[in-house]
């Protein structure tokens, strides 16, 4: 793994060093889709100094035509080598803050609006990490869902034609500078799972991002083509993406207290309170697709019940079960949100409902041991269990009247990605499925 570079001289060194041809500069579009132009070494101071101008009329939710002019500034602290460019035409990457002309963040930047929040966290005296755990499917091209092998959960080689893709993946992310936690075969059919190591929110928010992308590129290489799709096979399970997370100050982990029963201490607890109560409303955040809404059903492991536990995985917030010694192990696991969703306006939500939860001191209900999907409506009503929304369309109406999703994730985001939403919801209801055609046209 190559040496972690933090300021603009230390880049300017490697890429002289290292004989870098160009410099690939990412940033997001405000539905996480992963933007870049490319630019030459000699370029790269005046990139740090000046920022490169772009047209951003052309990227989805940033400016209009009549306020386009966009700087991209690459952040140097991300500046990595991409690993699977050759050699002898060696290409770096980095991150990008996008700014108005005049220097200003610009508040469409997805990344900006995480780096806001975390900011704010921070004069709380706050640091804010995430562990996610993404999965997704390999198939034998992008035209079908024709799978690689029919393994399941934890399966071996001889049922797990992924493994090698998968240790490929995490050679490269680790040259990369990300730290891999373990891999293993989903439950579904040619369905897979590499767990990143926790890092602050922002660290991490760039890192799926170019995960999604070493995911992508690994299967290349082997003929093959890897989704994130939420649900791309009818009848299996979709692919998540369960999100650890804790709230330290200092060294000391905010959630735990040796004393309580759950060890949660009363930060915990209300953050726990603030995410199950905010849950519908930023569900299309965390699940912003029309697909992600056929994961988010009964019988296939995906949350779909508002409600928490330690040991059972049928709820939408689990605490995993505290071991002696390990108090900064501590953490909230929000199981609902799906790896095709943008990482730092996800990150930036789920803080937004916890911080509530904190701050309101949100009343936390008794955790659910049982597995929700087999109580009745009565039990449920009973014990305070309601449903996250069923369709892309209920879960935009509910995040349009949240004023929690608007300040957390500016005007101009907001509106953007509602109006977008709506597009793509409009776009699928008047389509023909061939579902459709197959249950009425023979009938009708």
């Amino acid at each position: 793994m190559e040496k972690a570079t933090k300021t603009k001289e230390d880049v300017l060194g490697v890429v002289e060093k290292q004989g870098i041809k160009f410099v690939r500069l990412w940033f997001t579009d405000i539905l996480g889709q992963l933007k870049s132009f490319a630019i030459t070494p000699k370029e790269l101071e005046g990139a740090f100094d000046e920022g490169m101008g772009f047209d951003g009329s052309s990227i989805k939710g940033f400016a209009r035509i009549d306020e386009s002019d966009m700087i991209a500034k690459p952040d140097p602290a991300t500046f990595r080598i991409v690993p699977w460019r050759p050699k002898e035409h060696a290409v770096a990457r980095m991150f990008c803050d996008i700014q108005q002309p005049d220097g200003s963040p610009y508040e469409g930047d997805p990344r900006y609006v995480l780096k806001r929040n975390l900011e704010q966290l921070e004069e709380k005296g706050y640091t804010f990490y995430v562990g996610p755990e993404l999965e997704y499917f390999y198939f034998r091209d992008d035209k079908t869902t024709e799978v690689l092998d029919e393994g399941g959960y934890f399966d071996l080689t001889t049922l797990d034609a992924g493994s090698d893709l998968r240790r490929d993946t995490i050679l490269t992310l680790e040259e990369m500078g990300i730290d891999v936690e373990y891999s293993h075969h989903e439950v579904a059919p040619s369905q897979h799972e590499i767990d990143l190591r926790y890092k602050d929110a922002l660290t991490m928010a760039d890192q799926v991002m170019t995960y999604r992308i070493v995911v992508k590129e690994i299967a290349q290489r082997y003929g093959v083509y890897a989704t994130f799709m939420p649900k791309p096979i009818f009848g299996v399970n979709g692919s998540g993406m369960h999100v650890h997370q804790s709230l330290f100050k200092g060294d000391r982990n905010a959630f735990f207290d040796p004393n309580d029963e759950y060890h949660l201490s009363e930060e915990g607890k209300g953050y726990i309170a603030g995410l199950l109560r905010h849950a519908p409303e930023i569900t299309s955040v965390a699940n912003q697709w029309v697909n992600s809404y056929k994961r988010l059903v009964p019988g296939y492991e995906a949350p779909v019940y508002i409600s928490w536990a330690r040991r059972n995985r049928s709820t939408l917030v689990r605490v995993p079960m505290y071991k002696p010694g390990k108090e900064n192990a501590t953490r909230v696991e929000f199981r609902s949100a799906d790896p095709a969703c943008n990482p730092y306006l996800t990150f930036s939500v789920m803080l937004a409902a916890g911080l509530a939860g904190i701050k309101n001191k949100y009343e936390l209900r008794l955790p659910t041991e049982k597995d929700v999907y087999l109580l009745n409506a009565e039990e449920k009503a009973k014990e305070g269990i309601t449903s996250l929304p069923g369709s892309l369309i209920e879960a935009i109406g509910l995040t349009e009247e949240s004023e929690l999703v608007r300040e957390a994730l500016g005007d101009h985001v907001f509106n953007n990605f509602i109006t977008s939403k709506k597009v793509e919801w409009d776009n699928y209801r008047v389509n023909v499925t061939e579902w459709e055609l197959k249950a009425y046209l023979g009938v009708l």
